[in-house]
Order: structure tokens, then C-alpha cells, then sequence
């Protein structure tokens, strides 16, 4: 199967996509797209590269698992489109944000305020999750299928080819994942998970936000408007 993805994207990983273990996931993804339902809907499968070509990328935050639920994974770890109901590590990464960069809205518009999050992406944010599909209502089922080799990959061509990025590691997960990468060259930022079950642990008052601006503008590059 022709991999369509950006044309950047696709010349960097170009040898990755002759490894055995891509052509066993590409068979694998196959199969579950056929045989059952799966998210998110096969376009958006490298939505998260789709959206920031490789010498645009200026942040790069780690997700685990697509969302397993209806209408919620779009591509982009931790953002929902438009219209679908925050979920709770959301709520607390905007949570953050306000506490962080002094931003805050509106008690009516909190309640509706979108979780997509492609306007950082355009701006140069990598949403990346470690796995790119999942099973419906079936959270890591597409684990250990070889979606991790090439999410590695990714992280590690940026690490060795760009300079000065940020890689913003939230939880145990994500830390492992992004170990290799050398903080002498890249900020790298490391907290708990922003779930409610860790988010008090090191999340709050973590002001990834923040540091970030600080480090892209040091850097010579325009911040984010997170």
C-alpha cells in the first residue's frame, strides 16, 4: 500500500516504509479497518504529520493511544474536532495554559471552548501519539503492532536532523519514549501525565507553556499561541 503523506515527511521516513515490520503494520491496519471499526477515520491516520512539514516542526508533544471513543480521534494527540465535549486531560492542559500564560476566559465560554487543536499544529506543534489507530472502545489494541517502531523514528530523525526544538514528555510513557533525545541540543520538558489521576502529581504549576515561548524566542523563533 502507497503511503500518502506530506512530502517531507515522507522523504525523511522514506526507509522506514521498506522495513518488514511496516509492511506487517500495513497489513495489520488493514484488516482491523476492514474487519472492524476503528479510529480515526483512515485520512486522518498521519493527520499529525500531515499538518506540520518536517522543517516547520518547533514542539513536539507525546501522546500514547489515539481516542477509542465516537468522533473524538482526529489525528492529533490530546485534540478533538470541533464540537465534541472536552476530555478530562484537556481540560486540564487548558487548565494549565490559563494558569501559566495568565489566560483565561469567560466562564461561559470555558464550558464551550473547541478542543481542536490544529491551530498549534500550524503554528509548528507536533501532536504525536506513540500509536496511530486503535480499536473502537478498546484502549492500546493496536499496541505492539509496530506503530512505536515508527513513531521512534520520527522522534529520533527530528532529534538528529533539527535543532533547538521542544519536546514536551508528559508522563511515564511518553518520558520513556522520548529518552534518547539530548537536552543539550533540545529543550526537553518532563512532568506527570495531565489526567486527573496524575495531574495533580506534577502536571499543575509545570508551566510547559511557558518555558517553551521562553526557549523558541530565545532560539530566534516565534512563539506559540497556545
Amino acid at each position: 500500500m502507497e503511503v500518502r503523506l506530506e512530502r517531507s515527511w515522507k522523504e525523511l521516513l522514506k526507509d522506514e516504509f521498506e522495513k518488514p515490520y511496516f509492511e506487517e503494520l500495513t497489513k495489520f491496519v488493514k484488516e482491523e479497518y476492514k474487519n472492524c471499526t476503528v479510529f480515526p477515520p483512515p485520512k486522518f491516520i498521519f493527520n499529525a504529520l500531515d499538518s506540520v512539514p518536517v522543517d516547520k516542526v518547533k514542539v513536539v508533544i507525546l501522546g500514547q493511544d489515539p481516542y477509542h471513543g465516537p468522533s473524538q480521534a482526529h489525528g492529533l494527540s490530546f485534540s478533538v474536532p470541533d464540537g465534541v465535549p472536552l476530555p478530562p486531560s484537556l481540560v486540564n492542559i487548558y487548565k494549565e495554559i490559563r494558569t501559566d500564560l495568565g489566560k483565561d476566559l469567560p466562564a461561559g465560554r470555558q464550558a464551550s471552548r473547541s478542543g481542536n487543536l490544529e491551530h498549534w499544529a500550524k503554528q509548528g506543534v507536533l501532536l504525536l501519539n506513540a500509536t496511530l489507530t486503535v480499536r473502537a472502545h478498546q484502549a492500546g489494541s493496536h499496541q505492539n503492532k509496530g506503530w512505536e517502531l515508527f513513531t521512534d523514528a520520527i522522534i529520533h530523525r527530528l532529534a538528529e536532523t533539527r535543532e533547538h526544538l521542544v519536546f514536551i514528555l508528559w508522563g511515564n510513557y511518553a518520558q520513556r519514549k522520548g529518552a534518547f533525545v539530548d537536552a543539550g541540543r533540545h529543550l526537553v520538558l518532563k512532568s506527570a501525565h495531565p489526567s486527573p489521576l496524575s495531574a495533580f502529581n506534577g502536571f499543575f504549576g509545570s508551566r510547559p507553556f511557558s518555558q517553551a515561548n521562553n526557549y523558541l524566542k530565545a532560539s530566534g523563533r516565534t512563539e506559540i499561541a497556545w
